[in-house]
């Protein structure tokens, strides 16, 4: 069995407790990037979930969001009913998520208060995760993302 590095081994775990059919793959080179990963994948820019740690008044909310797209600060406050909005500093997306900056992971997470998943997601077949560290991603179907997450589906990101 392999042995991955900690923090891919506590997504791994997530993934076998809940018996999701996903693959957990390491690359030769990071994808510290969207574009870089779905390069190195073989798959299309918006089969890349880009996991954003954002401070909504105070609380830690992730925000999953398509390779080719960007949170629209207005979309995730009013999905979570917050006034100020800003993406969390690199020791804020530590404390709140566990992983490293450029290896987020959607889960396990330590203080995240609520996860905003973007519903195009769903138009597909299998996406692509980070694993815990910037050169180790998995793919699963967007259902099982929204499962494992408890995420609320929303129209999140604007084009760029």
């Amino acid at each position: 069995m392999t042995r991955w590095p900690e923090p891919v081994e506590r997504v791994s775990a997530v993934l076998r407790a809940a018996a999701v059919d996903a693959r957990i793959e390491q690359f030769g080179e990071e994808t510290p990037t969207a574009r870089a990963a779905a390069r190195v994948i073989g798959c299309e820019l918006d089969q890349i979930v880009k996991s954003i740690v954002l401070v909504c008044d105070g609380a830690y909310v992730l925000a999953l969001v398509p390779g080719d797209r960007r949170a629209d600060d207005d979309a995730v406050r009013a999905a979570v009913g917050a006034d100020i909005v800003r993406v969390a500093r690199s020791d804020e997306v530590i404390h709140a998520t566990g992983f490293e900056p450029g290896g987020v992971a959607p889960f396990p997470q330590r203080a995240i208060t609520q996860t905003l998943m973007d519903r195009s997601f769903l138009n597909h077949d299998e996406i692509w995760i980070g694993a815990g560290t910037s050169v180790h991603m998995a793919s699963l179907r967007p259902q099982e993302l929204l499962r494992l997450t408890n995420a609320k589906t929303v129209e999140l990101g604007g084009r760029g």
